[in-house]
């Protein structure tokens, strides 16, 4: 019955948001409160549920999104995304562009949270869309699931790291086993589905790039352009690669976590952009401060949205529908990296998340790995992978493409979400193909 109740929840929520053309933020607050109530939570747990995962979603993601946001909007306004695009069209060739995006995904994904890595790199594709003049969409998959890839299956990303430590996994098995494994995922979510979607070319917003093509010598140079757009990325990168020989508790040791934090990374990273391509280029502080604000202007609703999407995360999780789904999944007789796919895959339906999807599974398939003796970095691999299938409209993730690249509900289901459901199940497929081998 909670399924049921579930998925007209769900129903609802497509027919007030495609059909009634309701705000899509006040949609998400009047089915969280309609799917609590009607699952038995009494009012004050359902609208508690509401705000601590409103709070929780944002928390971190404001921070991120905020200046992500400005990062990129200074990035787009400076010239710096229009010479990093033209520098990848004249090394790679408009005919190799896809190629040079999945790899500029994937070195940025490995280091970087999804989020942050998103609103980082959105702003490039829509340079690169706006100066070869190819679809949106085909330009911007490949580069996202790179990312998405990386978040779900690699350490050192949050899911992937707590899962190995929940399996006993060794992480740098679990990486080399997922880069193998990311490959093919990522070459089929990404290259070889958006050449089926050149009907779909979205106009992307125009806060997030500059549709102005400037002149060679408005524009900084290569260097400082990559170097402020990707300081983040460098600064996680460093710190993750110096924790693995230093003392976290040791004074460098501190003072690397602090610097890769992601909070901490963007705000350094906004503050070396808002000097090196604002006022070393004799722009003023309100130039740069406009550009700033134009920025968050942009995102405002789309932070709304991903709240919105976090409280009905949350109701589902304190509702207990996800624990019910998966304690009668694990009853079923399959290979446990099946089995960890598959509940893994259900939750993340239901719920949304993929780092609750992929924990909660972990918690419940654990005991397999003793009882059948199955490969715990293989396992990390398999949840992680199912953590991924099919977002939709409870995932804060398919609100930030649709709202980023100017879709509809409808046309967000048919390109990201199978684009998501492609990278889950080539995953499961790599890993039980390489599970013959190790």
């Amino acid at each position: 019955m909670s399924l049921v109740i579930v998925l007209l929840g769900i129903l609802l929520l497509i027919f007030l948001i495609g059909y009634f053309k309701l705000n899509t933020f006040i949609t998400f607050i009047i089915v969280s409160v309609t799917i609590g109530l009607a699952l038995g939570m009494d009012i004050s747990t359902v609208t508690n549920a509401v705000k601590t995962g409103i709070g929780n979603t944002l928390g971190f993601l404001v921070i991120i999104l905020g200046f992500g946001a400005m990062l990129g909007k200074i990035v787009a306004d400076s010239g710096a995304a229009q010479r990093i695009t033209t520098s990848l069209i004249d090394a790679f060739g408009e005919k190799y562009i896809q190629w040079a995006l999945v790899l500029t995904g994937f070195i940025v994904g490995i280091p970087m949270f999804y989020s942050v890595g998103f609103v980082i790199l959105v702003p490039l594709v829509f340079s690169v869309a706006a100066r070869t003049k190819l679809p949106l969409l085909y330009v911007g998959l490949p580069i996202l699931a790179s990312l998405s890839v990386t978040h779900g299956y690699l350490p050192p990303h949050p899911a992937p790291s707590a899962l190995a430590e929940t399996f006993g996994a060794d992480l740098g098995t679990t990486l080399l086993y997922g880069i193998i494994v990311a490959i093919p995922a990522i070459i089929l979510g990404g290259p070889v589905f958006s050449r089926t979607l050149k009907k779909y070319n979205p106009k992307p917003l125009e806060a997030f790039f500059n549709p102005k093509a400037l002149k060679e010598d408005e524009m900084p140079s290569l260097v400082a352009s990559v170097f402020s757009a990707l300081l983040p990325v460098i600064l996680l990168a460093l710190t993750a690669g110096f924790n693995f020989f230093v003392d976290n508790n040791s004074v460098i040791g501190k003072v690397l976590g602090f610097l890769g934090d992601p909070f901490i990374a963007m705000l350094i990273s906004v503050v070396v952009a808002i000097y090196i391509l604002g006022i070393r280029r004799n722009k003023t502080m309100n130039e740069v401060s406009e550009s700033l604000l134009e920025g968050v202007k942009g995102i405002a609703m789309i932070m709304l949205i991903i709240g919105g999407a976090g409280a009905l995360k949350q109701i589902l999780i304190e509702s207990g529908v996800s624990q019910i789904i998966a304690d009668n999944l694990i009853t079923l007789d399959a290979s446990p990296l099946i089995l960890a796919w598959g509940i893994s895959a259900v939750i993340r339906v239901c719920v949304g998340s993929a780092t609750v999807a992929g924990l909660t599974s972990a918690g419940i398939v654990f005991p397999l790995i003793a009882q059948t003796g199955a490969d715990p970095s293989l396992m990390v691999l398999a949840t992680g992978s199912g953590s991924l299938m099919f977002s939709h409209l409870n995932d804060s993730g398919f609100w930030m493409f649709k709202e980023y690249f100017n879709l509809s509900v409808k046309d967000t289901l048919k390109t990201w979400s199978i684009m998501e459901t492609i990278v889950s199940v080539t995953g499961i497929i790599g890993v039980l193909i390489l599970s013959y081998f190790v």
